[in-house]
């Protein structure tokens, strides 16, 4: 698509001369940039930081397709999501999903359980690292029937990147807090169940099915949709020790399916009802 000039200089002139703006005011104002650059269905904005809970900070799902991308997003399959963990590597620049994604990530129960609930063809994000360990991703999605973007257009996100990551680190500043609340709200949460809120939710899952701190591991790639051999790679082990390794996980859990794998994780990850 050509760019909308008028559309562009009216969305960044929103900004001029602004101390700061909410976060439903700069997410509208975002999305008017990009919607004069390239075409997309949706945009959401998640701030990241360590394996807490992200903090959505804005979106255009309307109430069934909050629930999918955000509520239950948030409750637990982020830890699986490509995005979270290239915002736990500190990455920057505007990155596409399928250059992230594990090499089994597309056939994997995960995305075949959750991620093909969203119905993308496609999700690019805007990486931009703010207040110490706090990623910022704003992501861009097109719809199956939309299609994947177009090499211009990704093109033409990158040379936007540079404007975009300097307003980001303005306007969403401070987000520390925010985590700060979040986490003292868990941690009264656990505390009256007898949790420990120290351990993010998918080591609480494994350190309560008895595994090994490398079985965890492994199980955790797994479920992201790395093979065998990737894994391998990744832990510095053999490919047979992995697959050795897989099949002591599965028959400590009684299973001997990923399917099963994740029927169990999200069992005990997700919250009840």
């Amino acid at each position: 698509m050509s760019t909308d000039l008028e559309a562009l200089f009216g969305a960044f002139n929103a900004t001029v001369g602004r101390p700061a703006m909410g976060d439903a005011e700069f997410g509208e104002t975002f999305r008017q940039m990009m919607a004069a650059l390239v075409r997309f269905d949706y945009v959401v904005v998640f701030a990241y930081r360590g394996k807490e809970r992200p903090i959505d900070l804005y979106s255009t799902f309307d109430t069934e397709e909050h629930v999918v991308f955000v509520t239950l997003y948030q409750a637990g399959p982020y830890l699986l999501d490509p995005f979270y963990h290239t915002a736990r590597e500190r990455r920057e620049g505007v990155l596409r999903m399928r250059e992230l994604a594990p090499d089994r990530f597309f056939s994997s129960e995960y995305y075949r359980t959750y991620y093909v609930q969203t119905g993308l063809a496609e999700e690019i994000g805007f990486f931009i690292n703010a207040d110490k360990d706090i990623t910022i991703v704003l992501s861009l999605m097109r719809r199956e029937k939309t299609g994947a973007f177009p090499p211009a257009d990704f093109a033409t996100l990158k040379k936007a990147e540079p404007l975009i990551a300097n307003m980001v680190r303005h306007y969403w500043a401070g987000l520390a807090p925010r985590f700060d609340a979040q986490l003292a709200a868990g941690g009264k949460k656990h505390r009256k169940t007898g949790g420990n809120p120290n351990l993010a939710p998918a080591d609480t899952v494994w350190r309560d099915l008895n595994l090994t701190s490398r079985e965890t591991a492994i199980v955790d790639l797994v479920l992201q949709g790395h093979s065998s051999e990737s894994i391998g790679l990744k832990l510095n082990i053999s490919t047979g020790t992995v697959k050795v390794h897989r099949r002591n996980v599965y028959r400590k859990l009684g299973i001997s399916s990923q399917t099963q794998l994740l029927s169990i994780y999200f069992k005990n990850l997700l919250p009840a009802g």
